[in-house]
């Protein structure tokens, strides 16, 4: 016998949140067809389960009819009795701008969320399989086709900001830096089986045109299907071997890991850590080529808080120059071998002019403060800063990363470098990356 929809969603909400289930979760509702499917859903299975429901539609100003779909949303919650919020955001005009839309997004909803710690999206198989297509047609590895989580945590940005509470948001505003969990509970399911459960309740939708404008990738992608379907290779085809290839993808990166704990180590100066990764030379030389790259590609993330990896052809490139005893510099970061060790430390010239005030937040994972620090600035210690400790410590690096450190400035005069063990009264914090205090634990983050 075929379960229906509810009990489907059902079943994987308990996988997603049992066996303690919250008293309150966060549905992200955009108007479309699957996201007003996963809120009928969820509206029965809360009633059910006594848990309520806050229900959030981001409206990324992109087209002319955004605000007036997510007016039709608002309708909807207050017709089940949920509480709604609409967040507007405006696009820069600078960059990608569906990459900045999806960082908007969740930047948006953890400062909506509040207590929440768990927030549902509709993402369907359908999802899988276009993603799975436009991701082979970059030549993507394992990582790149591999299936988005059905659970995934959500790390807020070191230094962000909580957004100004209003009426009828989830109350309570979680402390800095906590995360949330994103669940999809609609992978296993298909696009047009949850538009017929639509029709089938009558419940409202909107199609956003831009699903079918040829201009997007996703847009092609998704026409092209029932051509790829009549070759035998169907939507559950692909979302099927991008699931085995996720199976895959946390296989490596526990390898990777594992790896990491055995031959990385994070050096200091003065006590404090200097934000370098270092590995040992002969260890990382014997590791198979995938667990070095992907070592590498940490690494590199890591030390400068990179959100993408680079492309594969200049890091294998630097892989291989590492392997042969050279070096170079990729994604903002510069990296070498010794006799012991290989290191990848921050290129002084990617943080060249830059500057926060002493307290705020330094090249996304610094921060100096206390009582000397007041009315200061940190920048990076440059060569400048270098020549004004004439007596270094044994345990600096050298001159060149070195440059790369941080250090308080009083205009042109430096003030204080507590990796060069000049100026004290001054408080040095080191922010974890996408919350893992550890090398090994931020290469299972992702």
């Amino acid at each position: 016998m075929t379960e229906t929809l509810e009990t489907r969603f059902a079943s994987e909400m308990g996988r997603l949140l049992g066996p303690d289930f919250p008293s309150e979760i966060g549905l992200a509702v955009s108007g479309g067809g699957d996201s007003m499917a996963m809120l009928a859903l969820a509206h029965g299975w809360a009633r059910v389960f006594g848990i309520r429901l806050w229900v959030v539609t981001i409206d990324h100003g992109l087209r002319a009819d955004s605000a007036s779909e997510a007016e039709m949303v608002a309708r909807e919650c207050a017709l089940l009795g949920h509480s709604h919020a609409i967040l507007r955001w405006h696009w820069s005009g600078q960059g990608n701008v569906m990459d900045a839309a999806r960082r908007a997004r969740l930047r948006l909803i953890d400062g909506w969320r509040g207590r929440l710690v768990h927030v549902a999206m509709a993402h369907t198989r359908d999802d899988l399989a276009e993603t799975f297509l436009m991701r082979l047609a970059r030549g993507a590895g394992v990582d790149g086709l591999a299936a988005m989580k059905s659970a995934r945590r959500i790390v807020p940005e070191a230094g962000g900001t909580a957004e100004p509470r209003q009426a009828g948001w989830p109350p309570e505003v979680p402390a800095p830096g906590s995360a949330f969990t994103l669940i999809r509970p609609c992978l296993g399911m298909g696009r047009e089986e949850l538009r017929h459960y639509n029709r089938t309740l009558k419940v409202p939708w909107v199609d956003d045109p831009t699903n079918a404008d040829p201009d997007y990738e996703r847009a092609r992608i998704r026409a092209a299907l029932p051509a790829v379907a009549e070759a035998g290779i169907d939507v559950a085809a692909l979302a099927d071997a991008a699931n085995r290839l996720g199976r895959a993808r946390e296989a490596l990166k526990r390898r990777a890991s594992e790896a990491a704990e055995r031959i990385s180590s994070a050096p200091t100066s003065q006590g404090v850590p200097t934000g370098e990764l270092h590995f040992d030379r002969d260890s990382f030389a014997a590791l198979d080529r995938e667990t070095q790259a992907r070592l590498l590609v940490g690494a590199l993330r890591w030390v400068a808080g990179g959100d993408y990896k680079p492309r594969a052809a200049p890091l294998e490139a630097l892989l291989d120059r590492l392997l042969s005893g050279g070096g170079g510099t990729l994604a903002g970061c510069e990296a070498g071998c010794d006799r012991s060790a290989l290191w990848v430390a921050r290129e002084p010239a990617a943080v060249k002019g830059l500057s926060a005030a002493a307290g705020a937040l330094w090249d996304g994972r610094w921060r100096l403060s206390g009582s000397a620090a007041e009315g200061l600035e940190v920048r990076a210690l440059g060569e400048e800063g270098w020549q004004q400790v004439p007596e270094k410590p044994a345990d600096v690096p050298p001159h060149r990363r070195a440059r790369a450190l941080p250090a308080l400035w009083d205009g042109d005069r430096l003030v204080a470098s507590v990796h060069l063990g000049v100026g004290p009264g001054h408080d040095v914090e080191i922010l974890p990356r996408r919350g893992a205090n550890r090398f090994a634990d931020f290469l299972l983050s992702d």
